[in-house]
């Protein structure tokens, strides 16, 4: 019994305690209306089964990643975005167009080597259509993977301070690479149950009635909550 005790405390190595604490929190403040539904709105403008065609109204395609980045803080201080307009998301538009459907499937429970490739090289490409040379691109990059395609958390500094807390040392979450998408699939592993549970249950809003579009948040959304609402709470 000694050894399987101990086997159990190693598989469980990065189960946390307060998902459901941090979930609800977040929650809050996620009505149709505030800042945080933006996510709501720009996932489902751009998921395969919107009746949304991204090309034929281009102007509306850039305007929703636009404002959804801009309610999401990519647009404040020094970032680059503010000395572009909304025709700056064009040549991205046209790249998300262009992308095969099965890319919104993926999810933390499915990376895959494949995969977890299929990620990283969406990364490198939106950071070339994107950014300026020398212009810091992690949270921006991350922040459209995830309100476009929802398939990894957004990298900010909220996200990353709560994950090297709990990875010490192990991954530093100041890249996407295979790293650091096995270390978040490791913590949905261990932190299966509950992960599971809200993205079965919170659905998506759609603008029109600010309520449910039908589609369920993905469990790396779910992760993006925790990591950044605990991150969040501990800064202030």
């Amino acid at each position: 019994m000694a050894g399987v005790g101990c086997e159990l405390r190693v598989i469980m190595k990065y189960h946390q305690a307060d998902i459901s604490k941090m979930v609800t929190e977040f929650q809050k403040y996620n009505s149709s209306t505030d800042r945080y539904a933006s996510f709501d709105y720009c996932y489902c403008y751009f998921h395969p089964t919107s009746d949304n065609d991204l090309l034929g109204d281009i102007e509306k395609s850039c305007l929703s990643l636009g404002f959804y980045l801009a309610s999401w803080g990519m647009l404040r201080g020094s970032s680059f975005l503010l000395n572009r307009s909304v025709k700056h998301y064009e040549p991205l538009i046209r790249y998300i167009a262009g992308l095969d459907s099965s890319v919104w499937d993926i999810d933390v429970d499915q990376y895959s080597g494949k995969n977890i490739k299929s990620i990283c090289s969406i990364y490198r490409d939106i950071q070339r259509i994107i950014v300026n040379n020398g212009n810091s691109h992690l949270t921006l990059v991350t922040k459209i993977m995830l309100g476009v395609f929802g398939f990894i958390p957004a990298f900010d500094n909220y996200f990353g301070n709560t994950f090297r807390e709990i990875f010490q040392g192990e991954c530093g979450f100041r890249s996407v690479n295979q790293n650091s998408l096995n270390c978040i699939q490791q913590f949905y592993d261990d932190n299966r149950e509950e992960i599971d549970m809200y993205s079965s249950k919170i659905y998506v809003k759609e603008f029109t009635t600010g309520d449910n579009s039908g589609i369920t948040y993905k469990k790396s959304k779910i992760i993006d909550m925790y990591g950044f609402t605990k991150g969040l709470k501990k800064s202030t």
